[in-house]
């Protein structure tokens, strides 16, 4: 069976290939980290290698020149850069969620925007705004903060609440909100700079506003069970929802696998002080890393395994069931609270050497906690899927697109 149609379990695509164009640009994210962490967003000549690379690509369409890969492949690959550059990886995650909605759009549209080798939307959470139905499209009003990517993008995207003819906000069967994405070229709007934050500061997260924006109804998608893509494939039956969830838990795993590797390696030389003997003969210290291990290697599995097994139950069924919307919730937001734990444990033990911003502890730190307190990483998913679990009904604001 072909792998562009939702009835097959295998996969086509080789995500070896991609892990191993990433594993290539390892030296080069390392040495850009300082830069990318100063200028707070990712030098062009880092954009630029994702792009050569395809890593823009992975959740496109074929038709575009993507790639489809699977979420397995696709955290791997998200996993593999955060271990040089959380920010990087946040903006590679960001950048191909969002470009998920091409699979909806008309394909003329989709070409237009995707297109171009520099055809990058960025785009943030619902904000507040005013949408007018005009002839040919809608009329934009809002303002919209953390924008992930939005200094190398070259389009945005704004979520913008349906309201019903009495001012009321629509909701979809499951309770939760019917959202209105709409497209337009970055110079459009206003930009401003409010991106001064503890950690994750290459994402460039700045917040745009649009005043009476005219936007085509072809450059809008509603949001929602009932809108289809327009393109083969079981990616398409995952939510760009499902596909952040992972990817993030990706970057958490690549951060935390990074500050383990550079614990160890500390752990060999490092002598503290009043001791006679380097770290890693430390009784605790071993237990430490035994255990950071165990954290990561076990919520990895049950990360990448749920995808596998949802992957391959999408290719007979064609769908994810709520049943499996949550396991993913549940496995992406465990690991990324497993890898806070791993993080936060390394850093400590790592004593005075970790608070010295030339070493690879204090910014992955900061990294990683900026990570947890995201949407994706909010312990509230535990008792949403733990509803689910019990019988009840979820908080659907959990799983919007």
């Amino acid at each position: 069976m072909d792998q562009a149609s939702p009835g097959s379990p295998s996969s086509a695509v080789d995500g070896s290939v991609f892990l191993a164009r990433t594993r290539a640009l390892a030296p080069m994210l390392a040495g850009a980290a300082d830069q990318i962490e100063e200028r707070r967003e990712l030098p062009a000549s880092i954009v630029s290698a994702l792009i050569e690379n395809g890593l823009f690509r992975l959740l496109q369409p074929h038709f575009l020149g993507g790639v489809q890969l699977d979420p397995m492949a696709f955290v791997e690959v998200i996993e593999e850069v955060a271990k040089h550059d959380a920010s990087t990886a946040w903006c590679l995650c960001q950048g191909n969620g969002c470009s998920m909605i091409s699979a909806f759009l008309e394909p003329k549209v989709a070409q237009e925007i995707f297109g171009p080798a520099d055809g990058i939307v960025a785009w943030g959470p619902a904000g507040r705004a005013e949408l007018h139905a005009v002839p040919g499209g809608y009329r934009l009003t809002g303002r919209w903060s953390f924008a992930t990517g939005s200094h190398h993008a070259t389009w945005l995207g704004a979520h913008v609440p349906v309201l019903a003819a009495d001012g009321t906000q629509l909701r979809r069967p499951d309770g939760g909100e019917v959202l209105r994405t709409l497209l337009f070229p970055k110079t459009n709007v206003k930009m401003t700079d409010i991106w001064r934050v503890v950690g994750l500061r290459g994402t460039g997260s700045d917040a745009f506003s649009a005043e009476d924006l005219f936007v085509p109804e072809s450059h809008t998608v509603l949001r929602g069970p009932e809108s289809q893509p327009r393109q083969p494939g079981r990616l398409y039956a995952f939510s760009s929802g499902n596909l952040y969830a992972a990817g993030f838990a990706g970057v958490a795993l690549g951060t935390a696998r990074g500050t383990l590797d550079a614990f160890i390696a500390l752990a060999r030389d490092k002598v503290p002080q009043g001791s006679r003997r380097a770290l890693r003969e430390s009784q605790v210290v071993q237990s430490q890393v035994a255990q950071a291990e165990a954290r990561l290697g076990s919520a990895r599995m049950f990360l990448l395994s749920s995808l596998g097994e949802i992957w391959e139950a999408v290719g007979w069924n064609g769908e994810v069931t709520l049943a499996q919307n949550a396991r993913i919730r549940l496995a992406s937001t465990w690991a990324i609270q497993q890898a806070r734990e791993v993080v936060t444990t390394l850093y400590h033990a790592a004593g005075a050497t970790a608070i010295f911003d030339d070493n690879p502890f204090e910014r992955r730190f900061r990294d990683m906690h900026t990570a947890a307190q995201q949407a994706q990483g909010r312990p509230a998913h535990f008792e949403t899927v733990g509803r689910i679990l019990l019988g009840l009904e979820p908080d659907a604001t959990m799983f919007t697109f």
